[in-house]
């Protein structure tokens, strides 16, 4: 399957799913949106208070773009374990405005500036209505599951709700290891490649593996090739993150894309898997030297430049992108067999390669 097939096959798919997600969360509330179907207001509507706070930050965020690349993910093993994708789509969307509502608090988080090259929600419409924002993404999405249009079995129905708590818990750990090491609250000079790629797994890997465990039980396949698509997605999305992390240090265009120069993620002292491998193999001078430009949180290009020259000097970013190869390719072995599609099988391969070998 050639990268152009990916990147149509997603590109084909994102309105689908924008349409899917502006079913739950209108552009523009009205009294017989699916949200006052499934719990009526016992007073009033306050459309225009809900379409002020809720409704224009999110979709200012959706319409901001993203790849969409997880409800693909969903999709894509909907059509391997069998099934017809397009009936699946609303489901979909669920990971999606998760994912995005990840973003606005993350930004709030890591004090950004910048998102998709636009200011961040918060700095647009404000800290308090950002935050409760963020959190109303989390859970309306789940909307598509609480319609009087969906008819599924209770066990069905009970698996999706298990997954969605199980990676929501995820979600909230990986982030509290991404904050306590890039402010100093834990000893992130001493961070393990195993606990970086723990943090991912939680973080990066979670809405990965809630997509592709959610469409494995809509399928209703047995619980054994659930965890193991899980895992598999698991990887792709950790695989994902050290890509981006590549990409932070490597990538004009992706630097200009996001908004800034390259080496983002120096300015905000993030323990990358490469600043993890550099601290564990340089000399103490230069150790010592990543450190000190990583704990000044500067946005001065020529640091973050020498901070990365660094890096390069020790292989960091080969070896970065080696594991994420490995990484995908152990993971896909373990599901591989398992999965009867031969054409949707191919596709989803493909699918992971482009993911962690793409140049945006």
């Amino acid at each position: 399957m050639l990268k152009v097939d990916i990147e149509r096959f997603i590109e084909e798919k994102a309105p689908l799913i924008d349409i899917a997600i502006e079913k739950y969360l209108p552009r523009k509330f009205v009294k017989e949106s699916i949200l006052f179907q499934v719990t009526p207001p016992a007073y009033s509507y306050n459309l225009e208070t809900i379409d002020r706070a809720i409704a224009d930050p999110i979709w200012d965020m959706l319409d901001r773009g993203g790849k969409r690349w997880r409800p693909a993910l969903f999709l894509l093993i909907c059509k391997a374990l069998g099934k017809e994708e397009d009936d699946y789509v609303d489901f979909a969307a669920i990971s999606e405005v998760i994912h995005n509502g990840t973003l606005v608090i993350d930004d709030i988080e890591d004090s950004s500036e910048l998102r998709r090259g636009k200011p961040c929600t918060y700095k647009l419409f404000g800290l308090d209505i950002s935050v409760n924002v963020g959190n109303a993404m989390y859970y309306m999405p789940l909307l598509a599951l609480m319609t009087k249009e969906v008819d599924l079995p209770a066990k069905v129905l009970c698996g999706v709700y298990e997954v969605y708590v199980q990676e929501m818990i995820n979600l909230s750990m990986g982030q509290a290891m991404d904050i306590a090491w890039h402010r100093g609250l834990a000893n992130a000079d001493n961070v393990s490649e195993e606990d970086y790629l723990q943090m991912c797994a939680y973080k990066t890997g979670t809405l990965a593996r809630m997509a592709a465990k959610m469409a494995a039980v809509f399928t209703g396949v047995d619980k054994t090739l659930v965890d193991k698509l899980g895992r598999f997605a698991e990887s792709i999305g950790v695989a994902f993150q050290m890509q981006d992390d590549i990409l932070d240090l490597t990538g004009q265009e992706f630097a200009k894309k996001k908004g800034g120069g390259v080496g983002q993620d120096i300015t905000e002292g993030k323990r990358t898997l490469m600043v993890i491998y550099t601290l564990k193999n340089a000399t103490q001078v230069d150790k010592r030297r990543l450190i000190e430009i990583l704990n000044m949180h500067t946005s001065d290009q020529t640091l973050r430049d020498e901070a990365i020259a660094l890096m390069q000097k020790y292989h960091a970013i080969e070896h970065t992108a080696q594991l994420a190869e490995k990484m995908v390719v152990e993971s896909w072995n373990e599901v591989n067999s398992l999965l009867p599609t031969l054409e949707a099988k191919e596709k989803l391969k493909a699918f992971a390669e482009f993911l962690i070998k793409r140049n945006m």
